[in-house]
């Protein structure tokens, strides 16, 4: 009875987890696009682990190579408070968003932003979830919201 019972607690504590932590999750992702979309660096910098890494490949049109673009965490947040994402128009901003996995501490989360797609890596850093990295890439015109 009483391992029944053990099995019980852990099972529903296993399960109430993965909400809170996509709660938090969630929470991450919008300071992040919403805080790009507004120019709020507060909420930028408050989304983003302090060594994140995003990147994004491209394909060079002369050579056909392809090209790794990146960029640290205080150029993102200072492209922000600069205003970068205030010159989205408000009808085309789009931040679809999901979790696309939790295990433990780290997650994979994906925004559908107006322009671009970023997938988000994430992880609970001294209790809060972070985005450590980022993969990018732009969307086609024929792919953007009008």
């Amino acid at each position: 009875m009483r391992i029944l019972l053990l099995a019980t607690v852990l099972a529903a504590t296993a399960h109430a987890q993965p909400a809170a932590d996509t709660a938090g999750i969630r929470a991450t992702a919008m300071d992040y696009i919403e805080g790009w979309y507004t120019g709020d660096a507060a909420r930028m910098e408050r989304a983003l682990h302090p060594e994140l890494a995003k990147r994004i490949v491209t394909t060079d049109d002369k050579t056909g190579q392809s090209r790794l673009g990146q960029m640290g965490a205080m150029t993102l947040v200072n492209n922000t408070r600069a205003g970068g994402g205030t010159k989205t128009a408000v009808e085309r901003r789009r931040e679809d968003f999901r979790v696309l996995d939790i295990y433990r501490d780290n997650a994979v989360a994906k925004i559908v932003a107006s322009d671009w797609i970023d997938y988000l890596e994430l992880a609970r850093w001294n209790g809060q979830w972070k985005i450590v990295n980022v993969l990018w890439a732009l969307t086609p015109k024929e792919d953007q919201p009008r």
